[in-house]
């Protein structure tokens, strides 16, 4: 009797560790079959990019099946007072706030606010006239439309196959567009709303028919704003009442508290006389890269937070949990799959680089093709990067969250893929 109560003891134990999922807690490498020597080629790598000039600093951070088994800050935050970069170091992440807002969208979606075959324009009824571009006059950015041949949905807005184009990085005819129209990327200091800017937006031709082909630009912006609209709660309130707060995110934000002001990792660029200097406003119109440091109010779920690279693993530990954390529930096992799952068929990236991989509902899957090519990951593998320089990926397969974190421009590939390879050629299986 004794041992069996021992044994349904054991088996409750399991189930309410399976219902919280993994939380993260440090651990020695060998735990969970990674080489602690081999494990050095990534402090090896990152220094080597720092002595050799190619960065400042670097935060690093690898976990697996929820054992942190490196998380280390090298290199320099402010190369003038020769200020170390720290660990709990705040980083704009830029692009790495559409995962976060594509979670939201997910989870008003398991509420049944909506569906992601769902035209965008029954909730945002401005979006319900748009217009593909169809001649562009270079002299005077004129331009004629075509119509639609269907409305815009969720789905196309997540997968980035809506049509939308990016300002600063998107197509020279969509920039001149969006210029002219004072539409911002999302890393502004402005004391606009969100709401604002999308309705400007709406009034814009699309670069092509939905669901056409991939296109990166301003489609999670919009969904930014779908969030506040399904809501009645602006962006910044949500994610901080229902994902934030319930994950133990304490320093992600899009406009940190003057308390925290010391802790945002400074923004270096290539200078004219010296390897990098610190960046300032006159490197790159339309972007502000103090925006966190000021009292804002437009919440670009594009690219508008600021966040750790601690408290970012913790979202990536929930999804690589299939929506749970620490006793919380974000979202439902299905629900994370769908969304890490190819939701694009064929379409190709426009980058070749990328060409075998597709699209989910917010992030870049690694597909059998893709992982052919990529040393040790795993098809299933999820993943994004930041235009400062900050990447992440999820390796379901091998339970691994990875993530490295610079501040500094122009955005490279180069050093991600570095890392990926140091990080893989550590596992032991």
């Amino acid at each position: 009797m004794k041992n069996s109560m021992i044994a349904l003891g054991c088996i409750i134990l399991s189930f309410a560790a399976i219902a919280q999922g993994a939380v993260l807690q440090p651990a020695n490498a060998t735990d969970v079959k990674v080489s602690t020597e081999r494990l050095k080629k990534v402090d090896q790598l990152l220094q080597g990019q720092i002595d050799s000039g190619l960065i400042k600093g670097a935060v690093g951070f690898i976990a697996r099946d929820g054992k942190i088994i490196y998380y280390k800050a090298l290199g320099e935050d402010d190369a003038d007072t020769k200020t170390s970069l720290k660990t709990d170091a705040i980083f704009r992440i830029a692009s790495l706030t559409k995962g976060i807002t594509s979670v939201a969208v997910m989870m008003l979606f398991e509420q049944a606010k909506f569906l992601l075959d769902d035209p965008v324009g029954r909730y945002l009824p401005a979006f319900a006239n748009l217009q593909v571009i169809d001649k562009f006059n270079k002299k005077d950015t004129t331009y004629t439309t075509k119509p639609l041949k269907r409305a815009i949905t969720i789905r196309d807005l997540l997968t980035h196959t809506s049509g939308l184009d990016y300002p600063l990085i998107g197509s020279d005819t969509m920039k001149a567009i969006y210029a002219k129209a004072g539409i911002p990327a999302g890393f502004v200091s402005e004391h606009s709303i969100l709401a604002d800017a999308m309705n400007r937006l709406s009034k814009l031709p699309l670069i092509h028919q939905p669901g056409e082909r991939f296109t990166y630009g301003l489609s999670t912006d919009v969904l930014g704003y779908l969030v506040e609209v399904v809501s009645k709660m602006s962006l910044d309130e949500f994610l901080r009442e229902r994902l934030f707060k319930p994950l133990g995110m304490e320093d992600t934000y899009f406009y940190l508290p003057p308390s925290k002001y010391a802790r945002l990792v400074n923004v270096y660029a290539p200078g004219d006389k010296q390897p990098f200097k610190k960046w300032s406003e006159k490197d790159w119109p339309y972007i502000s890269v103090n925006h966190p440091l000021e009292k804002g109010t437009y919440f670009s779920g594009g690219g508008g937070l600021s966040s750790t690279i601690s408290d970012y693993a913790i979202f990536l530990q929930m999804l690589l949990n299939k929506g749970r954390y620490n006793g919380k529930n974000i979202l439902s096992t299905l629900t994370v799959e769908w969304m890490v799952s190819n939701q694009i068929a064929d379409i190709p990236w426009a980058d070749p680089q990328f060409a075998s991989d597709r699209v989910g509902l917010g992030f870049a899957i690694t597909t059998k093709a893709g992982a052919a090519r990529k040393q040790g990951q795993a098809e299933g593998t999820f993943e994004w990067a930041g235009i400062y320089n900050t990447c992440y990926w999820v390796d379901p397969k091998r339970k691994l969250v990875a993530l490295l974190f610079t501040q500094q421009l122009p955005f490279s590939w180069s050093l991600d893929d570095k890392y990926k390879a140091a990080v893989y050629q550590a596992l032991d299986d």
